[in-house]
């Protein structure tokens, strides 16, 4: 079939369109009308001008594509399929098939009902709670700066890339998505551009019943260049708006877009029915007669390939081998860092990266972990040049600044330092983390421990994308003393050790922390948080105890008794030295007491069965943990005749060393409980 040039652009829009009508409808389940209205603002951004070889999807130099408002996931789908994205790097394979579309969110189809970044190559991010697309979109625009102005040298203009990320009114009404947007404006990231579909409707119906602002005014307030587009099917608007982002080199672009959803429906277009369900066959037949569309269901007529071949297809593969030639040239050039960058991508930790881990000599009086954290975070990351990172405002206090020389800072108008200053603003934080990590870095983030409520949306996708982010948490109990119930968690490790594919350390003395940063950098498919103290723990003699190593297992027998034990104590943290304590004073009194630290029960849970039954043997059913917290994550050691030593509500203001005597955290309370839980 002969079509002209302003046709093929038709048909292709209607093929994103058909394709996601299609798909919802037979699922009975899905978001019709956002694929429908947004088609004409994707097909023009893909078709010309997003850098993006289909046949390479992980080339380094490519621009990134987010879709934030991940619950109108058939607009990617059908996009990755009409323009041939490759599940790997030189392959034959389609990442998304005609047939995984027409299984639209079933189970073992890629096309899941929301986008999955493990799922599907094409797909950077998971998306789907709203605002989490966007802050993980200024994480990527972070990471193309980092490259861009660390590596880049005068001739050769290698790195750096651009980030698009789609939302809605959805996205711009969440918290985060402001958050995300503040710092982008501070940090200037003219290299990152948020397309917003202005289409006035939500679940419930009109925006009007709960958002009237003005979001150009709103975004031009924080720092962002704002461009109007009256109509999402005026293809030259879109191109100029596109234009004007890539000419804008001092703030990040916003583009605000005024569509309609469903657009093209008879009776649903511009109607909140079209957002969340399925618009029945007679609407699509009818809707189908409105686009001229004339084939079957499923149908991708081949026109519309062969145009996403011929331009962005064209496009990206120039693009990607002039970058690969002028990364040869810049390899040659500059060897040393040419290969810095490349085992940063790899994900491979370098060779003897923990060659400078420190050791820490017995000190009964010691340090408080978050203090020893601080120097072993330093030491790991000068010869780990992955890891960056910063703290919400706290650094100060959670001692995760890098201090060493050559970090610098990440600054508005400096984008090469490792230290990034993410401001008050936790929940951004955490989501920008996880857009470092999808880029190909191993960020860490700190704040007080309480405070990880506000950034779990955030932790919870980075377990379920498996990404390594490190979580350092400090100020971990009511040893934060003074400032009171507010700032003392005591829910929180139970909490955070429920989320899945998580693994939480809680190390008990300087050298547990050393070995625990250890296990996090060997840790590289799920995010690991480390729980830190605000006062000072004892350095436990390591000649009188076991060997800190046994941290890398999640918990060991720390002390024993030389036979059968008739209790185990189990402690982490600030409570492992009271219960060191504990277990020679039960020594003293003549009880077989057995010692075992227990710094991160999920690595634990990962030995084989053998050697947890050597540390915590079945028969012996007198136990007692300690920690300063609740005791919910503890049953499953604790078992019917087991004690518990710790917290059964929130805190209280007063100096740390009143608040463990008030609350019972004791080792006489310990010895209590142990020879209690002997006595059955």
């Amino acid at each position: 079939m002969s079509v002209s040039t302003t046709s093929i652009e038709q048909l292709t829009i209607n093929a994103i369109r058909t394709l996601s009508m299609d798909a919802v409808q037979a699922a009975n389940s899905g978001h019709p009308g956002t694929p429908m209205a947004l088609a004409p603002v994707a097909y023009t951004l893909w078709s010309n001008h997003l850098n993006y070889d289909p046949n390479y999807p992980r080339w380094a130099g490519r621009d990134r594509f987010v879709l934030s408002c991940g619950h109108a996931s058939m607009l990617i789908y059908s996009l990755l399929h009409l323009a041939g994205v490759k599940s790997k790097n030189g392959g034959d394979e389609l990442s998304v098939k005609i047939d995984d579309i027409k299984r639209f969110r079933q189970l073992h189809s890629p096309c899941a009902g929301h986008p999955e970044s493990y799922e599907v190559t094409g797909i950077e991010t998971t998306t789907g709670p709203l605002g989490q697309g966007v802050a993980n979109s200024v994480g990527m625009a972070m990471a193309a700066e980092y490259e861009r102005t660390r590596y880049n040298r005068p001739g050769h203009d290698v790195f750096g890339y651009d980030v698009y990320a789609m939302c809605s009114d959805g996205d711009l009404m969440e918290g985060v998505a402001c958050e995300a947007a503040s710092i982008a404006g501070h940090l200037k990231l003219s290299n990152l551009c948020w397309i917003y579909d202005d289409n006035h409707i939500t679940i419930e119906g009109d925006t009007e019943l709960a958002f009237s602002e003005d979001v150009a005014t709103r975004f031009e307030g924080l720092g962002w260049h704002v461009v109007k587009v009256a109509d999402a099917n005026n293809l030259g608007l879109l191109n100029a708006a596109y234009d004007s982002f890539k000419a804008t080199e001092d703030k990040p672009t916003l583009i605000i877009v005024r569509s309609i959803i469903a657009w093209g429906a008879p009776t649903m277009a511009n109607t909140h029915g079209a957002h969340g369900a399925p618009l029945g066959e007679a609407e699509i037949a009818a809707t189908k007669e409105v686009y001229g569309w004339g084939y079957d269901k499923f149908v991708v007529p081949s026109e519309t390939t062969d145009h996403f071949a011929e331009t962005m297809g064209a496009r990206g593969a120039t693009a990607r081998t002039d970058w690969e030639a002028k990364f040869a040239a810049y390899e040659k050039a500059f060897p040393a860092e040419a290969n810095e960058w490349k085992q940063i991508m790899s994900g491979d930790l370098p060779t003897e990266w923990d060659a400078e881990l420190p050791e820490f000599d017995a000190n009964p009086k010691g340090v408080a972990s978050r203090a020893s954290g601080g120097q072993v975070l330093n030491a790991i990351a000068k010869s780990v040049p992955s890891l960056l990172g910063g703290s919400a405002d706290l650094e100060p206090s959670t001692k995760t600044g890098l201090k060493f020389p050559g970090a610098g800072s990440f600054l508005a108008d400096d984008h090469s330092g490792r230290n990034m200053h993410f401001g008050i603003r936790e929940h951004a934080m955490a989501a920008i983390a996880n857009g470092l990590c999808l880029s190909g870095y191993r960020p860490f983030i700190s704040t007080f421990f309480v405070f990880s409520d506000y950034l779990r949306p955030s932790m919870r996708l980075s377990a379920i994308m498996g990404l390594p982010v490190l979580y350092i948490f400090t100020h971990d109990s009511i040893g934060v003393g003074e400032d009171g119930p507010t700032h003392q968690p005591v829910e929180h490790l139970t909490a955070i050790r429920a989320i899945p594919n998580i693994a939480v350390f809680r190390p008990g003395d300087a050298n547990e922390v050393s070995q625990a940063y250890k296990a996090v950098m060997e840790l590289t498919d799920r995010p690991s948080v480390i729980v830190l103290t605000r006062q000072n723990l004892p350095t436990l003699d390591r000649e009188k105890y076991a060997c800190a190593s046994g941290t890398t297992r999640g918990g060991y027998v720390l002390a024993d008794c030389g036979g059968t034990p008739e209790v185990i104590l189990l402690a982490t943290g600030s409570e492992l030295s009271l219960a060191v304590e504990a277990f020679e004073t039960l020594k003293a009194d003549g009880v077989k007491a057995r010692l075992v630290s227990m710094p991160c029960a999920e690595l634990f849970e990962k030995q084989d069965a053998a050697y947890q039954e050597s540390v915590l043997p079945s028969s012996v059913v007198a136990r007692v943990a300690v920690e300063a917290g609740v005791r919910q994550s503890w049953d499953r050691y604790l078992g019917f005749r087991g004690r518990f030593v710790g917290m059964k509500g929130f805190g209280a203001s007063a100096p740390a060393e009143e608040l463990f005597p008030y609350f019972g955290i004791t080792v006489e309370n310990v010895v209590k409980e142990a020879k209690a839980s002997i006595a059955g």
